[in-house]
């Protein structure tokens, strides 16, 4: 291991440590507040986020059974871990690469997961960007399509906090955060944390 490998995995072990104890708390929600903590250096960022109707066991569930994860923006997809890989799910970026699949009513993230449809049912659906994609999945559970789990965590000032107020009112499981915060570094830590619990 070399110089900078051992300083880097020292750096992130007292980390660890530290946030251990801003968030003295060993529960899997408990765990998840603290990934998230860690992603954002926002201690406070603890008491933003909701679970509703299960969702750490139903997350895990879905993963271990080797449902894929779909996210509204690559980024979301590529700070997601591939170890996923080992339950044989796969990490898939519902975002299309033309702008053509919108008819112009649609962001391109909110297109590319109504394109999906059926194949969001039992799947990990994780926002971290597009409040719009959160709205648009939203509508699709109101319409019959029942993912797994729904982790959305949109930022902004337009309809980020609406759309996952909406969330958080339909009967499936999700992890959400409250108010315009959020973001995709929240998405990936919470995604993160939830494959590192279907190792456990």
């Amino acid at each position: 291991m070399g110089a900078a490998t051992a300083e880097a995995l020292r750096i992130a072990h007292r980390s660890q440590q530290i946030v251990s104890e801003i968030i003295a708390d060993e529960s899997p929600e408990g765990k998840i507040k603290q990934r998230v903590v860690m992603a954002t250096g926002n201690p406070q960022f603890a008491e933003l986020l909701r679970f509703c109707h299960n969702p750490i066991k139903a997350g895990i569930a879905a993963i271990r059974t080797g449902a894929n994860l779909y996210t509204d923006i690559n980024m979301v997809r590529v700070g997601i871990t591939k170890d996923i890989a080992r339950f044989g799910g796969k990490v898939i970026c519902a975002l299309p690469e033309s702008d053509d699949v919108s008819d112009g009513e649609l962001t391109r993230a909110s297109a590319g997961l109504s394109l999906l449809g059926s194949h969001l049912t039992d799947s990990i659906v994780v926002i971290g960007n597009a409040p719009s994609a959160a709205l648009t999945v939203a509508k699709m559970v109101h319409d019959g399509i029942e993912p797994a789990l729904l982790v959305a965590t949109p930022v902004g000032f337009v309809n980020a906090a609406e759309s996952k107020e909406q969330i958080r009112q339909l009967k499936i499981p999700s992890i959400t955060s409250v108010s315009t915060q959020g973001g995709t570094p929240v998405a990936v830590a919470v995604a993160n944390e939830l494959i590192s619990m279907s190792f456990r």
